[in-house]
């Protein structure tokens, strides 16, 4: 079986104890029985618990809390992710009251927020609110760090986790939502009480022709118009597009311009990609056809 590994970290890959290479975004490959349940780790640099487990048929559609698989084409690709950090000590990175409730924010392996409040909670949390600070709007207690921002319930529940910038805090709240995607899509989304009331989504960026098959599934995932990128034929059709697609999360590249991989969920962490393959006439999308 063709395996490839990939990490958000950067890691030193073992396979029975032999060592296979660097792992990061980019990814490396071995061929592997899961009958052999070859012991296998990430052992990533910077501060992180290293991740480990046996490659056999109970990982192949169980993985452990800290790996996705990815199957596609007679091959599954192995993604580490969520690397806890090796210091388990607690660390206060502040503590701040509102009135009878308290906000205790540490780190100790995983960052976590304490709440004290009408009952209390430990929530976790991710490591880019590690700097983040807290203050009481009308609707919550509001965390805001440099790329994301959280909002609590008065009652210590985890309304909104996002990324994105927080434009402003009245009621409703108001923030811009990056999508991370070819056009750099971004939505300005409002929520009152912690329930989203509006998003409208914008596109700073003009597709260009090479991009106009990644563009399309993307603006199909967000729920973006995608009438620009299709032939008049197909535009009728567009507001039917994500129906016919499915529920997929992300879109994966190819090799081939005019093949693109989806990625559709299994199982929890488990994934499988199909591929379409898109025609084009006068510039525009005309067919798009699974493969």
């Amino acid at each position: 079986m063709r395996v490839f590994f990939l990490s958000e970290q950067p890691c030193a890959l073992f396979a029975g104890g032999a060592y296979l290479g660097i792992v990061n975004g980019f990814e490396r490959s071995a061929e592997l029985d899961p009958a052999d349940a070859l012991f296998l780790e990430f052992a990533p640099s910077g501060g992180y618990l290293p991740v480990r487990f046996v490659f056999d048929e109970t990982f192949l559609v169980d993985p452990p809390p800290q790996i996705e698989l990815y199957y596609s084409e007679n091959s599954v690709a192995v993604r580490a992710v969520n690397f806890l950090r090796a210091d388990q000590t607690l660390s206060v990175l502040f503590q701040k009251r509102f009135g009878k409730t308290l906000l205790t924010l540490v780190r100790q392996g995983k960052l976590q927020l304490y709440f004290d409040g009408p009952v209390f909670r430990i929530l976790d949390l991710p490591d880019c609110l590690a700097d983040c600070t807290a203050e009481e709007i009308s609707s919550g207690y509001l965390l805001c760090g440099e790329s994301a921002f959280a909002l609590l319930s008065f009652e210590g529940e985890l309304t909104i986790l996002s990324e994105g910038k927080v434009l402003s805090k009245e009621d409703p709240l108001r923030a811009e939502v990056p999508f991370h995607d070819c056009l750099r899509h971004t939505a300005i989304c409002e929520w009152k009480g912690g329930e989203l009331i509006s998003c409208k989504i914008r596109t700073p960026r003009e597709p260009v022709q090479a991009t106009f098959a990644l563009a399309l599934f993307e603006s199909a995932l967000i729920g973006a118009d995608c009438a620009p990128f299709l032939s008049p034929a197909l535009a009728e059709k567009a507001s039917s597009l994500k129906e016919y697609l499915g529920d997929f999360r992300s879109v994966v590249l190819c090799d081939e311009p005019d093949k693109i991989g989806l990625v559709y969920p299994r199982s929890e962490r488990v994934y499988e990609v199909r591929y379409f393959r898109v025609e084009t006439e006068e510039g525009k999308i005309s067919n798009i056809r699974p493969l």
